[in-house]
């Protein structure tokens, strides 16, 4: 690739950027878009429309939130073990609000991975394949765009609040369906409107077309026309009624201060104003839960603001008749060891840990395999990471078995060799 050509694409970008304000995740991908390869024959009626999906970055305890072991035990601490209104299901004292809705719930309390380190946890739970130099691989919401497109035209479908440049973003597939980043809840997609007056930026948008269209019709290609479809995104949403989904100005003093007045709490009530617009997919992302030190003294406070915050999303979704098609995710990249080290924390443990599931098909009331008495090892019902993305994959209705090949002939499906686990459906 020339010089000329790299400079083309950067002024695309910027462009587009300095016409809204926002930018998608992945960079271009080197080649083509990957192409399917016939039909999926394992397609099934979905049983969700949309996905709120909670990431716990860092490393969230299971023992320290939703697979408690006996108050007294050795690996709880100071922490005691509560019972839910479901039977057979507890969680830690931390989670007072949760408890009341375990009959929405289905904790999965036999999550397992091959990945011990952050940054390959995180990139193996949001793809279901191993971090490699030479690919990069779409997460989840990608795939769900990349099959079933957008619900609402008008504005983006694939939304991430909070989040880092850690995320994979569209992996291999076209840029487009990338999540567009916010980072601030509060402060909704900004530049949102128009910066200049109409007519200025009609004159504008039509040079900047002109000069592009001799690269375009040299290089025909999906990644390349995504960068100029950009500009058409750009008009759609700040000509659009929906923007207003955006803005949480809307919503009464009275539910934000349910959720809490907390990033990730408001970024969860964002999230049910995106999903509630036809956004498909929302990641709400958090931090601290890297435990290694003063594990009792963070981890409360982070409990806390997930208590609080998945509560209200919850009541609220119920409330609004969004519960039956909107699967909630709770997930983190591994647990904690049960073991207590010399600074009062916990170290990673991807051996066995806990995810959680609400909503969208998903029977309530449920936990989901089991830990041995210290939370160590899993004794029943193992899922590995790509099972829990099939399963959120097979609630969406996504082709599980259908093949995109890379840009470099690689074939790929959406949760790698995972298997939905169909028993958490009702």
């Amino acid at each position: 690739m020339n010089k000329s050509e790299i400079s083309r694409r950067h002024f695309v970008n910027r462009a587009a950027k300095s016409f809204l304000g926002v930018s998608a995740i992945a960079g271009l991908p080197k080649g083509l878009t990957a192409a399917g390869a016939g039909a999926s024959t394992l397609k099934q009626l979905a049983t969700a429309k949309q996905v709120i999906y909670l990431y716990m970055s860092g490393g969230m305890s299971h023992i320290d939130t939703f697979d408690p072991k006996k108050t007294g035990s050795e690996v709880m601490g100071p922490n005691k073990r509560i019972p839910t209104s479901a039977d057979d299901m507890f969680f830690t004292n931390y989670l007072g609000r949760l408890r009341r809705h375990a009959d929405k719930l289905c904790v999965i309390n036999s999550m397992t991975s091959t990945q011990g380190a952050h940054k390959q946890g995180n990139y193996y739970m949001h793809t279901s394949y191993e971090l490699r130099s030479s690919i990069k691989h779409p997460a989840m919401g990608a795939w769900t765009l990349q099959f079933q497109g957008k619900n609402n035209p008008e504005i983006p479908a694939n939304v991430l609040i909070g989040g880092d440049s850690n995320h994979p973003g569209s992996g291999f597939l076209e840029s487009k369906l990338s999540p567009v980043a916010l980072t601030d809840p509060e402060g909704g997609l900004r530049n949102g409107t128009m910066r200049m007056e109409e007519e200025k930026f009609k004159f504008h948008l039509d040079l900047a077309k002109k000069l592009d269209q001799p690269f375009i019709e040299k290089y025909d290609q999906k990644n390349v026309r995504a960068y100029t479809d950009m500009y058409d995104d750009a008009i759609t949403l700040m000509n659009s009624r929906d923007l207003k989904a955006f803005d949480l100005a809307d919503e009464p003093t009275a539910l934000k201060e349910k959720y809490g007045k907390d990033r990730f709490g408001q970024g969860c009530l964002l999230a049910r104003r995106l999903v509630e617009h036809g956004v498909r997919f929302v990641e709400v992302s958090t931090g601290g839960w890297d435990t290694h030190s003063s594990n009792f003294v963070t981890l409360p406070e982070k409990a806390e603001v997930l208590d609080q915050a998945l509560s209200a999303l919850l009541s609220d979704l119920e409330r609004r008749g969004m519960l039956d098609d909107t699967l909630v995710v709770v997930a983190t990249e591994f647990g904690r060891t049960p073991e207590i080290n010399t600074n009062e924390g916990r170290d990673h443990h991807p051996q066995a840990f806990s995810c959680l599931l609400a909503g969208g098909g998903v029977k309530g009331g449920t936990v989901h395999g089991k830990t041995d008495e210290r939370g160590a090892k899993i004794l029943a019902d193992p899922v590995t990471i790509p099972d829990l993305n099939a399963t959120i994959g097979y609630a969406l209705g996504l082709p599980l078995d259908q093949v995109l090949y890379s840009p470099s002939m690689r074939p790929f499906t959406v949760a790698d060799k995972g298997k939905p686990v169909v028993s958490l459906f009702g």
